[in-house]
């Protein structure tokens, strides 16, 4: 099933222990964020993974900053 918002990641407990994958894949956005982290272009990616687009590196980005723009409670001391 796809994330409402994010058409192109998907998540299914069937797949990659129900971590967020590009849809129609088993690559995990963690697995993309990782390899833009460690200075991997958008190309290379593409390049080492013929079955991603650069589209799908974008909704990795994407969907990585809706995540991490949820906010954070933190209990008073």
């Amino acid at each position: 099933m796809t994330i409402n918002g994010h058409p192109r990641i998907a998540v299914d407990p069937a797949v990659c222990g129900g971590r967020p994958t590009v849809a129609g894949t088993r690559v995990r956005v963690s697995d993309v964020l990782e390899m833009l982290a460690g200075g991997a272009s958008r190309e290379e990616i593409v390049a080492d993974y013929p079955y991603l687009k650069a589209e799908d590196i974008a909704a990795c980005l994407a969907y990585a900053a809706d995540a991490a723009g949820h906010p954070v409670v933190i209990a008073a001391e």
